[in-house]
């Protein structure tokens, strides 16, 4: 339902919070450095939202895409309504960027709704390969609204993702599915949100973006589900549910995996969603990706795991700068 964790790579990870005694003000809890606890959590992640990507095509077939995700949104909606609730112990609705909360849901809500439309037609391989480009994506709107300086090499690694895309689209030849463009579209609404994400690191809770999230999607969704409402059998109901629960618990593993380790180590671990929609879209569906889809997925994680090696080093230096004494120390 929602393009991968690995388009994290390049942001830091919102942290969970956690209640404080005898203080009304929460605050994010502090992380701690074990990174094999967060690539378990990250390998967790992948099977909840390989299994929610998988039942998303599966529920195509007999509900419109807006129904889907507005299923989807409600049961996040739910799952979320204790911290909605004022004297709650969860409740998180206080906050001052109202805005960009509303802005973000809206872009998750994008992010998702056109990743399913994908997955009616296209291979779910195929469409899961396309929609790890958002770290690309990433690349290119941290410069403009993070201000951050992108080098050489990582464009590099961003035009061989951008290679692998055009291996797996080929467009032109008889192969092309305009449908295509649909993940691409997911994977730039995705980098938006997580973009968004990172402004507000540090001074909202997860908690609280999650809540906020969930109500804007829900909301603009409840607007448009009315014109292309099919009414879902008992069997509809079930597998929406589901979706929405696994993609709301994978997305929830996440952030608790970034507690335990950077995401540019954690990024190349997610990869292996790949792997689970695969086998999963054999069983199911009976696909099987080709040679193109399997080459462009190759180009595609090569980009992405290069640009994690990167961020890692640049995190090295940034730390060892901040390290070294000041002439007045």
């Amino acid at each position: 339902m929602t393009p991968p964790p690995a388009a994290a790579a390049r942001l830091d990870s919102v942290d969970l919070p956690l209640p404080e005694k005898k203080s009304a003000a929460r605050k994010a809890s502090a992380r701690v450095d074990r990174p094999f606890k967060g690539i378990a959590l990250i390998l967790t992640s992948t099977v909840f939202l390989g299994t929610s990507d998988v039942t998303a095509k599966y529920l195509s077939a007999t509900l419109p895409s807006i129904e889907i995700t507005w299923i989807r949104f409600l049961v996040f909606a739910l799952i979320m309504t204790p911290a909605m609730v004022p004297g709650s112990p969860l409740y998180a609705m206080p906050t001052k960027r109202l805005g960009l909360h509303m802005a973000r849901g809206a872009t998750l809500l994008g992010s998702s709704l056109f990743f399913i439309s994908g997955l009616k037609f296209l291979p779910i391989a195929e469409a899961s390969a396309t929609g790890f480009v958002a770290p690309l994506f990433v690349t290119a709107l941290s410069i403009i609204f993070l201000n951050e300086k992108v080098g050489m090499r990582r464009w590099i690694a961003t035009g061989f993702g951008l290679i692998g895309v055009f291996i797996i689209l080929r467009p032109g030849t008889g192969a092309f599915h305009p449908a295509a463009f649909f993940p691409i579209v997911s994977a730039l609404a995705w980098a938006c949100t997580l973009i968004m994400t990172r402004m507000m690191s540090g001074g909202e809770r997860s908690i609280t973006i999650m809540t906020y999230s969930s109500i804007a999607g829900l909301a603009i969704l409840t607007a448009l589900v009315p014109f292309v409402w099919v009414t879902p059998t008992w069997h509809d109901i079930m597998f929406g549910i589901l979706i929405g629960v696994a993609s709301t618990a994978g997305q929830w593993i996440v952030v608790l995996a970034f507690r335990y380790g950077d995401a540019s180590v954690l990024a190349p671990f997610s990869y292996t969603q790949l792997l689970w929609v695969s086998i999963l879209g054999f069983f199911v569906f009976g696909e099987v990706p080709d040679r193109w889809t399997i080459l462009g997925a190759a180009f595609i994680v090569a980009s992405g795991l290069y640009t994690a090696h990167r961020e890692r080093i640049r995190r090295s230096q940034l730390a060892a700068v901040s390290a070294e004494p000041t002439p007045n120390a």
